[in-house]
């Protein structure tokens, strides 16, 4: 489209060069005139002779078209030296005509491929704020994306784009602003509704109001794994004196944790503040693991695996606060078949927990799920 719209300001631009080169000159015309007045002197004539007019009128008419035949004789004389050739304007019109139709379109092209930027891809408005160029700040950037959406407030990209920005910069109000309007033009999503209740934390100074906590709940409604709601409703439950609650929240997160999740350090780190007692990392299967296991025998996968398990084992018996890591490993050794050591593991499990009838309660439904009571 824009080569399109290009074309048409070149051919606009010829053609305006061109129209005063095809108009016949004031030469041209005067030649005409005086052929055109003799013909009138003859006709005068031919009407006296016929008895149409009068001598009195055709002296009268002689006399004005002679004035005229005269002043357009004057005319030529003074506009075509006599030495002059008569071919040589009309080659100076075909030479300019040429010249317009080359320059024209070939040196703007030239000079645009020479200055410009032609194979670079354009780049959408506000994606420039996360990548600055040249001397322009991040608040000129954010100003000029702010001034779209003054002039654009129903365009739901551009506030989804700048409301993490102001997260970042501390401009919490105005970040719960743009993701209000987001949720708004966009629709709703787990994802927008906990941006919006963390700006609203971040807006109370880190305190999870009533707002905010509705915000959470309503993402974990839309998505039960929402990790950002399942963190602040832990942190909801902390503020509010349930110690308790925010580790079984923040155990339950981390046990779902992708073994490359961000934020797996940081939610450690809330539960050990509530428990008081530093949090082993999670035991699992590395990316090497998973790929060592590909080329495995059979026996040799499972010997694997109850490796894992016997070192989730001695984690839990030196922390048993791990409700989650209890009741994996519960599973694990019904799996592996073990039922009698699956119906130690979760009495071990009842005498860490004794003091947490909650997650209690959640160990006597797995025990009963799996068939392992009595």
């Amino acid at each position: 489209m824009l080569w399109i719209i290009f074309a048409l300001m070149t051919a606009a631009a010829i053609f305006v060069v061109l129209w005063p080169l095809g108009r016949k000159s004031a030469v041209e015309r005067g030649g005409s005139d005086l052929v055109v007045y003799q013909d009138q002197l003859e006709e005068i004539g031919r009407d006296r002779s016929a008895g149409l007019i009068g001598e009195a009128e055709a002296e009268a008419a002689r006399v004005e078209v002679s004035r005229r035949l005269l002043a357009a004789a004057d005319t030529k004389a003074m506009a075509k030296p006599p030495a002059s050739n008569p071919a040589l304007p009309l080659r100076r019109r075909r030479m300019a005509a040429v010249s317009a139709l080359l320059v024209l379109p070939l040196v703007p092209l030239g000079l645009y491929l020479m200055l410009g930027s032609p194979n670079i891809p354009g780049q959408p408005a506000f994606a420039r704020i996360k990548t600055p160029q040249g001397n322009e700040s991040i608040d000129s950037l954010i100003s000029q994306v702010e001034d779209h959406l003054a002039k654009n407030p129903n365009d739901g990209a551009g506030w989804e784009v700048i409301a993490p920005v102001y997260m970042r910069l501390g401009r919490f109000d105005d970040a719960a602003a743009a993701w209000r309007k987001a949720l708004v033009l966009n629709g709703d999503t787990a994802t927008r509704e906990s941006n919006l209740g963390e700006a609203l934390v971040g807006a109370a100074n880190g305190i999870v109001t009533v707002e905010a906590k509705q915000r959470f709940e309503r993402a974990l409604a839309l998505d039960p794994h929402e990790p950002k709601a399942r963190y602040f409703i832990g942190l909801a439950d902390e503020q509010d004196g349930n110690r308790d609650g925010a580790a079984s929240k923040w155990r339950a997160l981390l046990a779902d944790a992708p073994a490359e999740a961000p934020w797996v350090s940081f939610v450690r780190q809330s539960l050990a503040r509530v428990t008081g007692e530093p949090v082993p990392e999670t035991s699992g299967p590395s990316a090497a693991d998973m790929a060592a296991a590909a080329n495995m025998s059979d026996q040799q996968r499972t010997a694997m695996i109850r490796g894992m398990v016997a070192k989730l084992s001695d984690q839990l018996h030196a922390n048993g606060d791990d409700v989650e890591g209890w009741l994996r490993l519960v599973r694990a050794y019904v799996v592996l078949g073990d039922r009698d050591k699956a119906k130690d593991t979760a009495a071990d499990a009842r005498r860490a927990l004794s003091s947490h009838p909650d997650e209690l309660k959640r160990i006597d439904e797995l025990v009963k799920d799996l068939g392992l009571e009595g």
